[in-house]
């Protein structure tokens, strides 16, 4: 098999975060696979895999498929799925899309469920986030000595990106069994610390709070992509109840992992359609970065007068433009 380029001219459309089983859909060909990232932040969790359409599926009748469509591949805990939640090196992976130049982030996370409506297999696309990791993440950019930013964050996820992804509502299934893409506004995903899952208590701690779906992923990803102007969504797949539910016993390894195979076929589902659809069309948000371009320029309080040449070329890595 011919071995790959281990580098990549060119701009990304999309990125994507997730396991290593999205790397292989059937409307992609890997044309370059670059060793782990070194970014101002460290390296990136596993090489970053780029890939290009080669799909020749019509949609909606038209088969004009853009071929330059290009997509960057990160397992978020690595190829042998060995960082755990606290350790996963969000700051690098998140600084590695933006500098390829991606214009979104899609993200795919194992959730617990908090509510009865949202089913094992069923996916979520989440709009609020409640923050549960204990500070113990490197959750922001801006944060170093001599450097001052605060980043909106109100609404963590993009709207018109989860509108997007919902069109394809009817492409995941259990078999013969519909599974359902639950979304609205205020759908809320609670992040925790991990690994260790959730107690009794804990669980119906976050119903009360609100929560629909629960994971140890999403935070800082979600914040660190904000602060880079990139467009992001998650895909939360339900495996389990979490503990909440008195008569049946809490959620075991075993019991999640009955459910990923299946989950991993619909993401894979999912993943094509999007792509594909992007690949025939570049939807507005990621054309006109989603409202969030220049905000992070306003952001920063600190001029640069009074930033050491370090703090600078760190930012010059994120935005070459502003800097």
């Amino acid at each position: 098999m011919m071995t790959l380029p281990t580098t990549f001219d060119g701009p990304i459309d999309l990125g994507i975060i997730g396991g290593t089983g999205l790397y292989n859909l059937e409307c992609l060909k890997a044309i370059a696979i670059l060793p782990p990232m070194e970014t101002p932040w460290g390296f990136t969790s596993s090489p970053v895999t780029i890939s290009k359409v080669t799909t020749t599926r019509d949609i909606d009748g038209q088969p004009s498929i853009n071929k330059d469509f290009h997509v960057a591949f990160i397992s978020r805990h690595g190829m042998h799925h060995e960082y755990p939640p606290t350790r996963v090196p969000f700051r690098a992976n998140i600084a590695a899309l933006k500098h390829l130049e991606c214009k979104a982030v899609l993200s795919f996370s194992a959730v617990g469920s908090l509510q009865h409506h949202i089913r094992p297999r069923d996916f979520v696309l989440p709009q609020q986030i409640i923050d549960r990791t204990k500070g113990i993440r490197e959750s922001s950019y801006y944060n170093d000595e001599g450097l001052v930013g605060h980043v909106a964050f109100g609404n963590p996820f993009s709207h018109e990106f989860a509108k997007y992804i919902y069109q394809f509502r009817d492409k995941i299934s259990n078999g013969d069994e519909h599974c359902a893409l639950h979304f609205n506004k205020d759908l809320t995903v609670v992040c925790m610390e991990g690994p260790q899952f959730s107690t009794r208590a804990e669980s119906k701690m976050y119903r009360m709070l609100g929560g629909d779906v629960i994971n140890m992923s999403v935070i800082p990803e979600a914040k660190l992509a904000r602060e880079c102007e990139l467009p992001y969504q998650m895909v939360c797949m339900s495996t389990d109840y979490d503990a909440w539910k008195d008569e049946e016993e809490p959620v075991t390894v075993e019991q999640v992992i009955g459910h990923l195979t299946n989950n991993g076929m619909n993401a894979n589902v999912l993943a094509s359609c999007i792509i594909e659809s992007m690949a025939h069309e570049l939807p507005e948000f990621m054309v006109n970065g989603d409202g969030l371009k220049g905000s992070i320029k306003m952001s920063i309080s600190t001029k640069p007068t009074g930033m050491s040449q370090e703090t600078l070329q760190k930012l010059r890595y994120l935005f070459p433009d502003y800097w």
